[in-house]
């Protein structure tokens, strides 16, 4: 992990985003947003799912009008996305939300800029500039021939100056591609030639299928070289697999502890049981389960099984018709294969009753876990695990 980028800190409601802040997580109701109801089902769900941020669509003034009642029933802070209209900019910013999304330049006339650029000043309402490469000008697009990254970047940096001259700073900046390594090329870039806080994304990304992979490799690229301060992950699919997805990444590179990391091997030719079946249960089930962060091993065999299963805070090494179960790197007990979810799910809520109980212990400013809470622990304060000692 590198060090993470310095950036300027803002505020979207209560959430802090750059200057250190931890990298939060965004999606967009699908709604028509003056469907009040419906939207805020779908605000209410996104939260729930780890949704920091929601942003809503505001395409027409019925959707400004039903901001309102969004805003305070949301939950969380709500962004409202304009485009082109400054009067429905002007209404969203009447209407309390916590942020804009809207690109300056697709204002055309000065006053207009000025306008809003004072109007959430005077709020403390940020601004989200959002570059994407199938919105480009023109201009731009003939400048270099196509939507490069230097095209990205270029544009993004016009915008900034839009907002930047009316004495307008709360702002953050995505510079969004369809293309992964052009997005990559993109951000670094522009992490290199301003310190206005990143909103990280791979547009139009797909159906879960590629989108996945595109968005875990995009996002998980920058965020591991320290850029990148909130997310959102494009997906063609209901918005809270955006959520689901986006805290599986921050979880992955050690940037958030949320829920439970799963650790299950492939299996071969070596496996005792069906570990793909076994694997699936154990998820389904603990996904059902309210646990703080921690580590649980499923694996098939006593080669790798026992070392996997004993560094895990929850683990099971299979072998011929029985498991052993570790908890907290201590050998409990053979378990029969029938009863090896049972057995699982019985010590991972004891090990959470513990974890609850006790705390943790503390090392510099972070809380240290066993097993995946005490590797990003240390991670976070720039150790590996045989640094400790």
């Amino acid at each position: 992990m590198y060090e993470k980028r310095k950036s300027r800190r803002i505020y979207v409601g209560k959430v802090a985003v750059g200057g250190g802040a931890p990298v939060s997580i965004q999606s967009m109701t699908v709604t028509k947003t003056d469907n009040v109801e419906a939207t805020l089902i779908q605000v209410h769900e996104l939260a729930t799912q780890g949704a920091d941020i929601v942003r809503v669509a505001v395409p027409h003034e019925a959707d400004a009008l039903a901001l309102p009642t969004i805003v305070e029933q949301g939950g969380v802070p709500i962004i409202a996305d304009i485009h082109f209209s400054v009067r429905l900019a002007m209404l969203a910013i009447e209407a309390g939300v916590h942020g804009l999304r809207l690109n300056p330049g697709n204002m055309r006339n000065p006053a207009h800029i000025k306008e809003v650029a004072d109007a959430a000043k005077e709020r403390n309402i940020p601004i989200r500039i959002g570059v994407n490469a199938g919105s480009l000008d023109k201009k731009l697009v003939a400048k270099y021939g196509r939507p490069t990254s230097e095209a990205l970047v270029e544009s993004a940096l016009y915008e900034i100056g839009l907002l930047e001259e009316h004495g307008f700073r709360d702002i953050k900046v995505s510079v969004k591609h369809q293309n992964v390594p052009e997005m990559i090329a993109a951000y670094r870039q522009l992490a290199e030639l301003t310190d206005v806080p990143l909103h990280l994304g791979v547009t139009e990304a797909g159906t879960p299928k590629q989108g996945v992979v595109k968005s875990a490799i995009g996002l998980g690229t920058l965020l591991a070289e320290g850029i990148g301060d909130t997310i959102r992950v494009s997906l063609t699919a209901e918005p809270v697999e955006e959520v689901k997805l986006g805290k599986q990444i921050l979880q992955t590179l050690g940037l958030r502890e949320v829920g439970f990391d799963l650790v299950a091997c492939p299996s071969c030719g070596r496996a005792e049981l069906d570990v793909f079946k076994l694997a699936n249960e154990v998820e389904a089930a603990i996904e059902k389960m309210d646990l703080p962060p921690m580590q649980i091993a499923v694996m098939g065999c006593e080669v790798n099984g026992p070392g996997e299963a004993r560094d895990a805070d929850i683990g099971i090494a299979a072998g011929p018709g029985r498991g052993l179960l570790f908890a907290k790197g201590k050998q409990i007990g053979w378990v029969p294969h029938d009863k090896l979810v049972e057995a699982l799910l019985e010590q991972a809520q004891k090990v959470a009753d513990e974890i609850r109980a006790k705390g943790g212990s503390e090392v510099g400013d972070v809380q240290v876990l066993k097993g995946a809470g005490r590797r990003q622990a240390l991670m976070s304060i720039g150790m590996t695990p045989t640094d400790e000692a």
